[in-house]
């Protein structure tokens, strides 16, 4: 019997559950999805470094499957309140032909149960089928084969799927269960009655408020951009969090008896069309939901800020890839090692040699590569980072006390950096007898540098003194990488007095003689499985106890790849989790707020409003409702990226970041916009029965 009647319940409330579905749904199908990635690795054909690093992927996004599945449970709880809240007269209704509550809380118990297994089934159905495009989007992202592609549905997934909105489901049968246990009949009957209670602010007050709380954000923001070091921002963090958070309250607090007072100022605005009433309806609303606009601003902030930092590192990593692997091989070795005990005589007289003959004489036929070459760098006790930056060292110790000022500066000759640059594609130089330059392109550093530079830094060698050509860093590498890495190299002339014993390091670049992917990856194959004595050269060295290191185009891309890939997963991952739950969350209130003031509607019909006008008015309402938390969201977002980038020290340019937040912007659009579409639809249903 009570089954029954939660099937009719639900059959006759369809309407009022369409967002509950909705969310219901997606939160299922996008938890599969982002979980089943461990069956869709299983038929993507990589080498094996690719093939680990989806699994760490996969690793990472179970540990963030927890934290997901803990927003989507309170989602699920704030979801059903709103469902009983709306339902308390028919409840009452229940208890006065003599139904008790533990009945009701049978009908509601069954409800709960069908919305979640069909929620559970539709959800799981459609994350079958996207995890598919998955699969191609992981294949795509990774540079995978896949010829072995088939349908794959996850057991494990499912099953993870299962157990986790099981146990979300069960608490909030559980919850439901209390609530429907604390109620009275009299409550109940006269739900419809009683309304939140607003009490009216100070307007003094409230602009007091509104200026401290706009001072103390402007203040976090300041704090994040460019008010701290990234040493003192990392272990100060907390602070600006909370001043932002206590901020979005008391601006959320504040506007909402601010806003009403300077519109009733503007009479004609205020007396136009139905604003009275909008307006009216808005302060209220904003007035008994600070929390909870609070909340949503917040996640909306992390979902843009997140989404847009992500994809924006995952350009830029993409285009410094392009940029720092201009070669694919760079071996460098150190040179003249000490005989001090702690090295062998093959390793002491091998670290006189250059890198060439190192290969030639361990078993490399060197025709295997192209376009060899070979420079070396020196090092001076009379040049340090100290003496580089002589001018400001009491500045740059106090900032950057880590560092070690006393380590000698890395410095090559014009002619060898200039035939690097050649084979790169840079920039040459050109120096006088007397002068020097920096290179050097890792922003934190080239800071400290330029301030030093632009102050005349002279340094002296083997007698001659030495001015730096320009006033601050130029462009420059020596080692490929996967970004600008480069804390400073010196270039001196030809002539500058550097002895073969003031030798630091031998340095080889080049590229591979071979022309299909699969040849390059043999090749690699010589040079990358130290120790494994799959080749010649590997074991000679290994034998030998002779330490040749060196990157290759082919790890670094992959070894980036990798970690953009995982990060611009993740991102997605909790960009949509945030901004669902923050949609859903507004929607749902929206929709609670609007089935209590039905009966203001009606009087709106019986004073003459037509039916087109009361639309215009709900529209306008729920629109601004939707924009309020979104419009400080962004606010907060625009210096929240620019904090993320600051912590991960990366320089992202205004028009590299613009493809991304386009990107975040249609997302935001296509999922909120939703949301507020479908919270429009629905409340005009609902307003309708009034």
């Amino acid at each position: 019997m009570l089954f029954k009647m939660s099937v009719k319940n639900i059959r006759k409330s369809i309407k009022d559950y369409t967002i509950y579905f909705l969310t219901l749904i997606l939160g299922v199908a996008i938890f599969y999805m982002f979980n089943s990635l461990d069956s869709q690795e299983a038929m993507l054909v990589v080498n094996s470094s690719t093939r680990q690093i989806v699994k760490l992927m996969v690793g990472m996004i179970n540990y963030v499957s927890v934290f997901v599945a803990v927003i989507l449970g309170f989602l699920i709880v704030y979801a059903n309140n709103f469902l009983i809240k709306r339902r308390k007269r028919e409840f009452g209704l229940y208890m006065t032909l003599g139904m008790g509550k533990r009945q009701i809380s049978g009908i509601l118990l069954g409800e709960t149960f069908l919305i979640g297994l069909i929620s559970l089934v539709v959800g799981l159905v459609i994350g079958v089928f996207g995890s598919q495009l998955m699969s191609i989007l992981v294949a795509k992202l990774f540079q995978a084969d896949m010829s072995e592609y088939q349908f794959v549905f996850s057991e494990a997934a499912c099953w993870k799927t299962c157990a986790y909105f099981g146990v979300m489901y069960a608490a909030s049968m559980v919850l439901n269960i209390v609530i429907i246990s604390r109620y009275k009949l009299i409550d109940l009957i006269s739900a419809e009655k009683k309304n939140e209670k607003v009490r009216m602010k100070n307007p003094v007050i409230c602009v007091l408020v509104f200026l401290a709380a706009a001072v103390t954000l402007g203040t976090a923001y300041y704090m994040v951009t460019g008010g701290l070091t990234q040493l003192d921002l990392m272990n100060q963090l907390v602070i600006p969090i909370l001043m932002g958070i206590v901020s979005t309250f008391l601006i959320f607090w504040s506007v909402s008896g601010l806003a009403l007072k300077v519109v009733q100022m503007r009479k004609g605005l205020y007396l136009k069309d139905s604003n009275i009433f909008v307006l009216r309806q808005i302060h209220n609303r904003i007035n008994t939901t600070v929390v909870s606009m609070t909340i949503i601003c917040l996640l909306l902030f992390m979902t843009i800020t997140v989404l847009s930092t992500a994809l924006s590192l995952n350009r830029v990593l993409t285009q410094d890839l392009e940029e720092m692997t201009p070669v694919d091989l760079n071996l460098y070795k150190t040179a003249n090692l000490p005989d001090n005990g702690n090295y062998t005589q093959l390793q002491i007289e091998d670290s006189q040699k250059p890198i060439s003959d190192t290969l030639k004489e361990n078993g490399l036929d060197m025709k295997v590569l192209k376009d060899v070459t070979e420079v070396a760098t020196y090092t001076s006790t009379e040049w340090t980072w100290e003496t580089s930056l002589q001018s400001v060292i009491e500045s740059a110790k106090e900032n950057y006390p880590m560092l070690m000022y006393d380590t000698a500066e890395e410095i090559i000759k014009l002619s060898d950096y200039n035939k690097i640059a050649r084979l790169y594609g840079n920039r040459e130089y050109e120096l006088a007898e007397d002068e020097y330059l920096v290179l050097c392109d890792f922003d934190n550093m080239k800071n400290l540098r330029d301030m030093a530079l632009k102050n005349g830094s002279e340094v002296a060698i083997g007698g001659k003194v030495y001015h730096s050509r320009y006033p601050e860093c130029q462009e420059g590498y020596l080692v490929i990488s996967t970004s600008h890495t480069n804390t400073g190299l010196m270039v001196v002339p030809d002539s500058c007095p550097l002895s073969e014993d003031m030798k630091e390091r031998y340095y080889l670049m080049a590229d591979y003689n071979a022309d299909t992917k699969e040849e390059k990856y043999q090749t690699e194959a010589m040079f990358t499985n130290y120790g494994d004595g799959d080749h010649e050269l590997m074991e000679n060295l290994e034998e030998k106890q002779i330490r040749l290191d060196g990157v290759s185009k082919i790890s670094i891309i992959e070894s980036s790849k990798g970690l953009s890939t995982i990060i611009s997963f993740i991102a997605i991952y909790l960009g949509i989790i945030f901004l669902i739950a923050s949609s859903a969350i507004l929607a749902l209130k929206e929709l609670t707020e609007n089935s209590d003031n039905r009966h203001r509607y009606t009087i709106l019909r019986k004073i003459g409003m037509d039916e087109k006008m009361i639309h215009q008015t709900l529209f306008r309402q729920i629109g601004i409702f939707f924009m309020a938390p979104l419009v400080l969201a962004v606010v907060h977002s625009i210096f929240g990226i620019q904090f993320a980038l600051k912590i991960v020290a990366v320089q992202v340019e205004t028009r590299e970041m613009l493809p991304s937040v386009i990107a975040t912007a249609v997302f935001l659009i296509l999922v909120y916009g939703g949301y507020f579409l479908a919270t429009y639809m629905e409340s005009k249903n609902i307003i309708r029965e009034a």
